[in-house]
């Protein structure tokens, strides 16, 4: 495998064989992603992607892929297409193609597009949404609005490609807290995802983000104003059938439940917690990262 910079993946991608078909990420202005800055964007050569799949081919049996970098969907549809034909064709084992998603690539597709896409083997996407305040996404740039990140969710969703979104707990900082949790409950039970990982943010050196908290006009919430955000998410969230995590090295709770059978007893869990004020139950902070 040849890769250039920085390669990342979701947690449940562990075990998948990391293809890199995009180098950085077409945006790259979030105030809060230290990863790709300084990287300029560009999509492989189909030449260099399928010179990698020929190589997994002497890896022995593999059952996932994931395709990195940050927005594979941003690639024009006929090569996608191609790619994809060239997975299935030389790795005949692989049951699974992933990707991360942004609204700016899903929007590019048609529903129609996408499910080409699902029937060539891309089954899952990771679409980060960070928050459902609307002007939290301004202040983050995250180049798209409420509205297109609910129409770029529906449209994977119609589309039959199984949807995992993130959300940042405390990316509004203390003093938009509420309004994030809020709001982040309503733009979740709105695209109604499979899956929701809440990860909470860490400010990097470098970033926008981090020159803000430098200034002092972006404060982090507490410890416990993290697990308040996290219950108002949990509690005012309403799913269909989705598994929601808070399981990433970044938080200081730990969640997986079952919604909606597991939301009450979830919620209650979380506010026994807050109520103790007992710090030693949370994930220690040498124990937290990215």
């Amino acid at each position: 495998m040849k890769y250039e910079g920085i390669i990342i993946r979701p947690p449940s991608e562990a075990g998948s064989l990391l293809l890199q078909v995009t180098v950085g990420c077409s945006h790259n202005r979030c105030t809060f992603c230290p990863t790709y800055k300084g990287v300029k964007f560009r999509i492989k050569s189909f030449e260099e992607i399928e010179e990698d799949i020929l190589e997994a081919r002497t890896y022995g049996r593999i059952l996932r892929v994931f395709l990195c970098d940050g927005d594979a969907l941003i690639i024009p549809q006929e090569k996608l297409l191609a790619i994809l034909d060239s997975i299935r064709k030389h790795l005949s084992s692989v049951e699974r193609i992933g990707t991360y998603a942004n609204a700016k690539g899903v929007l590019r597709k048609t529903t129609e597009e996408l499910v080409e896409l699902r029937k060539r083997g891309l089954t899952i996407a990771y679409f980060g949404i960070e928050t459902g305040n609307e002007k939290l996404l301004q202040k983050i740039q995250k180049g798209v609005t409420r509205e297109k990140i609910i129409e770029a969710g529906r449209r994977l969703k119609e589309a039959g490609i199984t949807l995992s979104v993130t959300v940042l707990l405390g990316i509004g900082g203390r003093e938009h807290s509420m309004e994030h949790a809020v709001d982040t409950a309503s733009i979740l039970s709105e695209i109604d995802p499979d899956y929701v990982g809440a990860l909470t943010v860490m400010v990097v050196p470098g970033t926008p983000l981090y020159e803000e908290q430098v200034a002092g006009t972006y404060v982090l919430p507490d410890t416990f104003g993290f697990l308040e955000e996290l219950g108002v998410m949990v509690a005012q969230s309403n799913f269909t059938d989705c598994f929601f995590t808070s399981n990433h090295a970044s938080n200081y709770l730990p969640v997986k439940a079952r919604m909606p059978e597991m939301k009450n007893e979830t919620v209650r869990a979380i506010q026994k917690v807050i109520e103790s004020k007992n710090k030693k139950i949370l994930r220690p902070e040498y124990l937290r990262g990215l």
